[in-house]
C-alpha cells in the first residue's frame, strides 16, 4: 500500500466519525464518501459492488451498528453490520491488495481491569454489541487482508446523538441530572479520532508488518461518565446544573456496560508517532465548534444534523 492512498473509500459518512473523516485532506487522494443511503452494510452484494466499482487502495469502515441496548433484542442485525459486513470488505480488499481500516470498541473487554487495556489483553464482551464487534475483529484478522483494527470508545461530537448532546439538551430544561459515576473510560472527540486515524493511515505505508493489526486509538486521559458530565456543564457555562453521582445499579439498562474500559494507546503512539490530545482539550474544541454552529443556525442548536 502506498504511503498516500490514490483512492480512499469511507463508509458511514453520516455518522460522527465518518463525517469528520470525509472532511479531512488525505494528501490528494480521491475520496469516496458513502453514507448509509449510499451503501447498505446489511447487503453483502452492495458492499462487493461498491468496492469493485471504485477499486480503493484504502477503505476506512466508520459505519457500525452502535445501539448498545437495542442490540440485545436485535442480535442478528448487529452481527450483520458489525461482523458480516467487515468480513465481506476484507475479502474484497484482499483481492486488491488494499488496506482495510476498521473501527472496533472498548466493549470487547469485560471491564474488570484495573489498568488501561492493552491490545494483547483477553477479550470477553458482556453484551451483544461487544460480541458483534469482536466477531468483526476476528473476521478481519483472519481474512488475509492488510488491515488496521482501531479500538476506541466513548465517542462524541457536536453533531448526532451522543452523551455530550444529551447533557447540553438536559441543561436547557433541568436544574439537576443524575449520571453514573462507577463506569470509567475516555471520552473521545470524533474530530480527534478522525485526525488520528488519518495520521495512522498515512504512516502505515512505511511501517510494514509493524503497521498492521489491532491498535487502541482514543483521546488521552480518563474519567467517569459523571466526571465527563461535570466538565461538560462547567465548560459550557451550565455550572448551575447539579450533576448527581449515581451507581450503575441505579440506572439499569438492557446491556451491561464495562465498569472500566480505558484503553492503553502506547502501541499506536510507538508505531505511528501519533499524539492523542487530552480528552478535556477535545471537549473544549467540541464545545467551541458546537457554539459556532449554533450561532450560525440557532434553530438547529437542539438538533444539529447527523446521527
Amino acid at each position: 500500500m502506498p504511503m498516500t492512498p490514490h483512492c480512499l473509500m469511507i463508509t458511514g459518512c453520516n455518522g460522527q466519525v465518518g463525517y469528520e473523516l470525509a472532511r479531512l485532506d488525505w494528501g490528494g487522494a480521491r475520496v469516496v464518501a458513502l453514507t448509509r443511503d449510499d451503501l447498505d452494510l446489511a447487503d453483502p452484494r452492495a458492499i462487493r459492488a461498491a468496492i469493485r466499482r471504485e477499486k480503493p487502495d484504502v477503505v476506512v469502515n466508520a459505519a457500525a451498528y452502535t445501539a448498545v441496548d437495542r442490540a440485545e433484542s436485535e442480535p442478528a442485525v448487529a452481527h450483520r453490520i458489525n461482523a458480516d459486513a467487515p468480513a465481506v470488505m476484507a475479502e474484497e480488499l484482499a483481492r486488491l491488495d488494499a488496506l482495510l481500516v476498521h473501527y472496533s470498541t472498548d466493549y470487547v473487554f469485560d471491564g474488570r481491569a484495573t489498568r488501561p487495556y492493552r491490545e494483547s489483553d483477553p477479550t470477553s464482551p458482556a453484551g451483544i454489541y461487544g460480541s458483534s464487534k469482536l466477531a468483526g475483529e476476528l473476521a478481519v484478522s483472519a481474512s488475509g487482508c492488510e488491515h488496521l483494527v482501531l479500538r476506541t470508545g466513548w465517542v462524541y461530537s457536536y453533531r448526532g446523538a451522543n452523551f455530550l448532546r444529551t447533557m447540553l439538551r438536559l441543561a436547557a430544561t433541568r436544574d439537576a441530572v443524575n449520571v453514573v459515576a462507577d463506569q470509567r473510560g475516555t471520552p473521545t472527540y470524533a474530530t480527534d479520532l478522525a485526525m488520528l486515524t488519518r495520521d495512522v493511515v498515512l504512516a502505515a505505508g512505511s511501517r510494514g508488518e509493524a503497521g498492521r493489526g489491532i491498535f487502541h486509538l482514543a483521546n488521552a486521559g480518563e474519567t467517569t461518565w459523571h466526571g465527563f458530565a461535570t466538565e461538560i456543564m462547567r465548560r459550557s457555562g451550565n455550572q448551575h446544573v447539579l450533576v448527581n453521582a449515581i451507581g450503575t445499579v441505579d440506572y439499569p439498562t438492557p446491556a451491561r456496560r464495562p465498569a472500566y474500559s480505558v484503553l492503553d494507546k502506547g502501541r499506536a503512539i510507538q508505531a505511528f508517532g501519533v499524539d492523542p490530545p487530552d480528552w478535556r482539550d477535545g471537549l473544549d474544541r467540541c464545545l467551541a465548534e458546537y457554539a459556532v454552529r449554533a450561532a450560525a443556525d440557532p434553530a438547529s442548536s437542539g438538533d444539529l444534523a447527523g446521527s
